[in-house]
C-alpha cells in the first residue's frame, strides 16, 4: 500500500503549505530538472539538486541562490520531503531501485518521458509496466508516486527573462492528498496551473503526448504548452 506524505500540509495557501518542506530533484543538472529547481528556488522553497556528480550539482545549485544546494542523487533523495524524478529514461528504473530506502514514505513526482528519436523525429517508446510513472510505482511500493511536469518546456523554465510560463500541468495519481499537493506545487510557478488528470494508470498517454509537442516545437520553432478549457 502506498505511503502517505511524511510532512505536515498547511491549508493557508499554496505557498504556505510548503513551509519547512525540502524539494529534491533527481537529475537536477539536466535541462528539465534544472529548470524546475530554478523555479521552485525562486518561489522560496528549499531545493536540493541531485546528480551522479555532487560537484556538478553544487555548481548548478550555486547559480540558483542560497535556498538551493547540490548533492548526489542518493543524498538528495534522503534529504527531500517531496522528490521529483527528472532523469533520462534509460537510467530510470535502475536509479529508483537503488533509492528505494531513501524514497520510502515520500511523495515522488515522476516527470520522465520514455521517448525515442529517429530520422522522423520523436516517438513514444513502449514500457512493460505501461508508463514511466507506473514503473516507478512498481519499484517504489513504499512511496506515493505522482506523475506530473511532462509538458513544461525546459527552455522556458530556465530562461530568467520568462516571468510567466503559460501552461497547465496534468497531475496523475491514486492518492488524492498527494495529487492535490503536487497541483499546488505546480501552481507555484508563475503562469502554471496544476490540474488533476486521472489515475496513474492513465499516465502513458500523457507521457507519449510529449513526442507530439516536440514535433510541434520543431515545426513552429516554439515552446508549446498545454492549456485545458472549462476547468
Amino acid at each position: 500500500m502506498a505511503a502517505t506524505p511524511a510532512f505536515t500540509v498547511q491549508e493557508t495557501g499554496r505557498s504556505s503549505r510548503f513551509n519547512g518542506t525540502t524539494v529534491s530533484v533527481l537529475g537536477g543538472t539536466g535541462p528539465q530538472g534544472r529548470g524546475l529547481a530554478r523555479r521552485f528556488a525562486a518561489a522560496g522553497l528549499t531545493v536540493v539538486l541531485g546528480s551522479r556528480s555532487a560537484d556538478r550539482a553544487a555548481g548548478t545549485a550555486a547559480e540558483l541562490g542560497p535556498s538551493a544546494r547540490g548533492a548526489t542523487n542518493a543524498e538528495a533523495a534522503a534529504a527531500g520531503d517531496l522528490v521529483i524524478v527528472a532523469v533520462p529514461w534509460d537510467g530510470h528504473r535502475e536509479l529508483l531501485v537503488s533509492l528505494r530506502d531513501e524514497l520510502a514514505g515520500k511523495v515522488v513526482v515522476d516527470c520522465v518521458n520514455p521517448l525515442g528519436f529517429d530520422a522522423q523525429g520523436a516517438f513514444a517508446r513502449p514500457v512493460a509496466e505501461g508508463s514511466a510513472a507506473q514503473q516507478a510505482a512498481g519499484v517504489l511500493q513504499n512511496s506515493t508516486v505522482v506523475a506530473a511536469f511532462h509538458h513544461v518546456s525546459a527552455v522556458l523554465l530556465e530562461d530568467p527573462a520568462v516571468t510567466s510560463v503559460d501552461t497547465d500541468v496534468l497531475v496523475l495519481g491514486d492518492v488524492r492528498e498527494a495529487t492535490d499537493l503536487v497541483q499546488d506545487l505546480a501552481s507555484l510557478i508563475p503562469g502554471v496551473r496544476g490540474v488533476y488528470g486521472g489515475r496513474l494508470r492513465n499516465a502513458h498517454q500523457v507521457e507519449a503526448l510529449t513526442a507530439n509537442l516536440i514535433s510541434m516545437n520543431r515545426r513552429h520553432k516554439s515552446h508549446v504548452g498545454v492549456r485545458l478549457t472549462d476547468v
